[in-house]
């Protein structure tokens, strides 16, 4: 008897746990995406602009300040600027040495986002490389997590450490068995031309096993081949179909799980690119000024947090105003044509752009420039490739992109512009969380409900 009424109570908390989960939300975010991936033909995302045909879209994403994937991919998720999230860059600031550590875990964060928000309303959820989920309360969660070496010998090793860090903990080798296969010892590096492949299939097999509410597929190879070949190339456009053939791997994964039509599909990215001829390095400019020594770094008074085409004043003692005005007076004697490599944020400037508000000066690159984070040489050094960090409103091949097509979206509409910030919103509603943004969620992305 008790076995039948212990059944039954079964059944009900199942029906109960599937009603909760009737509608799906799988968010794909592809590092580097730009506008014109989607919208010309010619790039070859064939899958993704079937599905915008009976979704929406917009023609550019306005980004968070730096422009960078850790703040990017933690303001989609939460809905708000890096100034209220806290993950202001993708590394910590270590002026003491560069030890290659990145903002990894969630505990980071200082706001709700749409996996707390999912969790408060009893849903499942699942991550598969996406950036500060180390720790997140997720149900099905492989992070993006590196092992550093102990030696200059050893390499960094992605997989082991999703191993490591993956919840349940059985998760990875359970993917292993029935997914993509026994990975190398350094398998799914985004190195690997494989790696958006190996992490879709990942995807793919979580959404078809567990049918989660909500799913975040983050994949990086575009934005590897970017950094090296500048906005195009062979890789670039090498890279752009196979991340198109991710997402189609997903899709097919909701259809094979019997949820399509109850699922969402929203694409997106980070940041877009920017080809870069000249780096320049203001800690040089700290050296010379006597406040940041490479042989001694104990004694720093300044450092400059680079982030690709943006960088960042700290101090070591916050009321330091000498170094502050020494610094400020420096930049103004460059010769002019460094001067023109960038322009300079104050601190109410950065707080504008809701940048780090430990920083009491930001420099913020045109085009063709970065900085870099060295002390040591020459204050310019010629670069290659592409880079991305800068202020979102300086220029528009900066903007990330944004397709949305499936259950509960408008077909048809056109935004010229969004905001990163905007992203959560929208999953908010299409889940019904209770979620505290500041984006704004555009009614006309909404299908009406049929009556």
């Amino acid at each position: 008897m008790k076995k039948i009424v212990s059944l039954i109570a079964l059944f009900w908390l199942s029906a109960g746990h599937l009603s909760a989960q009737e509608n799906h939300v799988v968010l794909i975010s592809i590092d580097g995406l730009r506008p014109e991936f989607y919208l010309d033909p010619q790039w070859g995302m064939v899958n993704v602009r079937q599905g915008m045909k009976g979704g929406s879209y917009a023609e550019g994403v306005r980004g968070s300040f730096p422009t960078v994937t850790y703040p990017s991919h933690t303001t989609i998720v939460s809905g708000v600027l890096p100034a209220k999230h806290g993950i202001y860059y993708n590394t910590p600031v270590e002026p003491l040495g560069i030890s290659g550590k990145w903002f990894w875990y969630y505990k980071d964060i200082k706001v709700p986002t749409i996996w707390t928000a999912a969790k408060d309303a009893g849903l499942t959820t699942a991550g598969v490389s996406w950036p500060v989920t180390v720790g997140a309360p997720i149900d099905y969660n492989l992070p993006e997590y590196v092992i550093l070496p102990k030696d200059k010998g050893e390499k960094k090793d992605e997989i082991k450490a999703m191993s490591q860090e993956s919840n349940p903990k059985e998760l990875f080798q359970e993917i292993q068995d029935n997914a993509i296969g026994k990975f190398g010892e350094y398998g799914a590096s985004i190195d690997f031309y494989t790696s958006d492949q190996n992490k879709s299939r990942m995807a793919a097999y979580i959404l078809k096993r567990y049918k989660p509410a909500f799913l975040a597929l983050h994949i990086a190879l575009l934005d590897h081949f970017e950094h090296e070949e500048g906005r195009d190339g062979d890789k670039v456009r090498s890279a752009i179909v196979g991340a198109d053939v991710a997402v189609k791997t997903i899709m097919d994964a909701a259809e094979a799980a019997g949820i399509s039509k109850n699922t969402t599909f929203i694409i997106t990215g980070d940041h877009g690119f920017v080809d870069i001829h000249t780096q320049f390095k203001p800690n040089v400019m700290l050296a010379r000024l006597g406040l940041y020594n490479g042989e001694n770094k104990e004694a720093w008074k300044a450092y400059f947090q680079q982030s690709g085409g943006s960088s960042f004043l700290h101090l070591k003692d916050p009321k330091d105003k000498a170094s502050l005005g020494k610094i400020r007076q420096a930049l103004t004697q460059l010769p002019d044509g460094i001067q023109r490599m960038f322009h300079v944020l104050d601190k109410d400037a950065i707080s504008k752009a809701q940048g780090d508000p430990n920083a009491f000066m930001a420099l913020a690159a045109n085009q063709g420039f970065s900085f870099g984070a060295s002390a040591e040489g020459e204050m310019l050094a010629p670069v290659s490739g592409g880079t991305h960090g800068y202020l979102p409103t300086d220029f528009k091949e900066i903007q990330t992109g944004f397709v949305v097509f499936g259950k509960g979206i408008k077909m048809g509409t056109v935004l010229p512009i969004i905001g990163q910030e905007d992203i959560a919103p929208l999953i908010a509603k299409l889940l019904n969380l209770n979620l505290k943004t500041d984006g704004v969620l555009y009614p006309g992305l909404i299908a009406p409900v049929k009556k």
